[in-house]
């Protein structure tokens, strides 16, 4: 029988081992993950400190029909009989999502998003991103198609803060991201026709996905890094031959027998991530991850493997600080819904210099710990500039001081301030390459999910290209791994096409209606 063997064991890889399974027909015995962390995915179990981790959930359309696909078929740890898919779905339907603040201004205000603030020109220069030939956008930036004051409009702060897109990011995913999300600018506001996970990354999906994977007994090589693959000599095809792999600080050499199959994945958003603590800020790590060497070591001299440096060799680009707020007073609650962010909605203060946005509840009926505190979630997307309350870069802050910018911009007074500080522990976490599938890039710079002329190789993740999709979130990374298992193996149940919105007429007339308010 032949063997698969797959690098990573993030979403993407353990998607394509289910994908394997569900559809090539593998036994779970030949399937091998090879992962340098000690646990699949990311690691999102409770901090020392006794608060949540920094990894939050995630955000899923009806149309991520990859996702719903796999996990359908996937059984909860909760019930076997319920799917995760139908778990995820009975999450959402139990909270409500009615938000009606997203954006605060600099005087704590709420802001009137009916209108997205364009002036004529912002309105020609989206129409004109919008029919621009993804071809003609090679190398350039979001900045580079709109002027100063589209980057100040309502419209743009309600689209970078649940993106995390930056003006500096590429030109050609801003695009991607008009097409598929425009249609839902009219619950921009409220964020409604979103779906979100209850619990965090690790719980929801990574938890079942591999109990799932290891009841097919498909094995997990911990503790091991690939280094290097080794490739057949000649252009005529690209066959991997041998993997050459590092377990435990001894080098191996694998075989790689005619008919076997290597899926890489290549890049990783959360490489590198570092928690700090309440008192402390994160630690920058050192080093990447091999997710990085390896593709920088099997594109050397190719021109058909992408170009790794495109996306981390920018880390003061790619950054983001996230945090998790775990409190035992109400009052940062409280303040939130005030400004009109109900249960499960989000507030981003446009006027703070990390322009910081907070998720606000639900309470999480988290595995790991009993329900009761109040967990919120949020982020910083300038992470290199000082806070108004905390004079220092977010990258340096600790928990305590990014609470303290965000009650800062709350306008709380100085006794509830005191009272909350109190109260709270707030886990920071810096993301030095969470928004780098997003920089500037060209056409090539990401690999194909299968290369022109492979044979048993394939990539797998964020930084394999899907013509057309948005590389944000679960799905494209699931598409990814079903992408790449139908072409290795030629089969003919392929992944549903991708959505681009172009067919939702009613709700393009809808969101055509609300760019043009004034």
């Amino acid at each position: 029988m032949a063997k698969a063997h797959v690098v990573g064991s993030g979403i993407a890889a353990l998607a394509a081992a289910a994908f394997l399974i569900r559809d090539g027909g593998f036994d779970g015995t030949d399937i091998h993950l090879y992962e340098e962390e000690p646990n699949p995915g990311p690691d999102a179990h409770s901090t020392a400190e006794a608060a949540y981790g920094p990894f939050g959930g995630r955000m899923f359309e009806a149309e991520s029909r990859c996702t719903r696909d796999l996990l359908s078929g996937v059984p909860s740890l909760d019930d076997p009989c319920v799917s995760v898919a139908r778990q995820v779905l009975d999450g959402h339907e139990d909270v409500t999502l009615d938000g009606i603040a997203r954006l605060v201004d600099g005087d704590g205000k709420t802001v009137d998003t009916l209108s997205m603030g364009f002036s004529e020109r912002d309105r020609l220069e989206l129409v004109l991103c919008l029919a621009t030939p993804e071809g003609q956008l090679d190398g350039k930036r979001i900045s580079d198609c709109f002027g100063e004051h589209f980057f100040t409009t309502r419209f743009w702060f309600l689209w970078c803060a649940p993106f995390a897109l930056q003006p500096w990011h590429s030109a050609i995913d801003f695009r991607r991201h008009l097409r598929h999300f425009l249609r839902r600018s009219p619950g921009l506001p409220s964020t409604s026709g979103v779906i979100r996970t209850r619990d965090d990354v690790h719980v929801s999906i990574t938890r079942p996905l591999t109990a799932w994977l290891r009841g097919h007994r498909v094995t997990f090589h911990s503790g091991c890094r690939v280094t290097d693959l080794g490739l057949a000599p000649g252009r005529r095809g690209t066959t991997v031959e041998t993997l050459y792999v590092t377990r435990h600080g001894r080098n191996e050499k694998i075989a790689v027998a005619p008919g076997d199959l290597v899926l890489v994945t290549n890049g990783s958003v959360t490489d590198a991530c570092s928690t700090g603590s309440h008192t402390t800020a994160p630690a920058p790590r050192p080093h990447r991850s091999d997710a990085w060497l390896l593709w920088h070591r099997l594109a050397r001299g190719r021109d058909d493997f992408g170009d790794p440096a495109v996306f981390d060799k920018s880390v003061k680009e790619s950054a983001l600080v996230s945090f998790t707020v775990t409190t035992e007073d109400p009052a940062l609650l409280t303040a939130l819904e005030a400004l009109g962010a109900g249960e499960g909605g989000s507030v981003t203060f446009t006027g703070s210099p990390w322009l910081l946005t907070v998720a606000a509840g639900p309470r999480p009926g988290h595995r790991d710990r009993p329900d009761g505190p109040v967990v919120l979630r949020g982020h910083g997307l300038y992470t290199d500039r000082a806070g108004d309350a905390t004079p220092k870069p977010m990258t340096m802050c600790s928990g305590r001081e990014i609470l303290e910018e965000v009650l800062h911009h709350l306008r709380l007074d100085e006794a509830t301030t005191a009272r909350v500080l109190a109260a709270s522990t707030v886990v920071p976490c810096l993301m030095p390459y969470l928004t780098s599938p997003f920089l500037a890039r060209r056409r090539g710079d990401r690999p194909q999910v299968v290369p022109a002329g492979s044979v048993n190789l394939a990539f797998v993740g964020r930084f394999a290209e899907v013509p057309d999709d948005v590389a944000f979130g679960v799905e494209y990374s699931v598409r990814t791994a079903w992408t790449a298992v139908a072409r290795l193996l030629h089969l003919d149940g392929q992944p549903p096409a991708v959505f681009t919105g172009r067919h939702a007429a009613h709700e393009l007339a809808a969101a055509l209606e609300t760019v043009h308010r004034r």
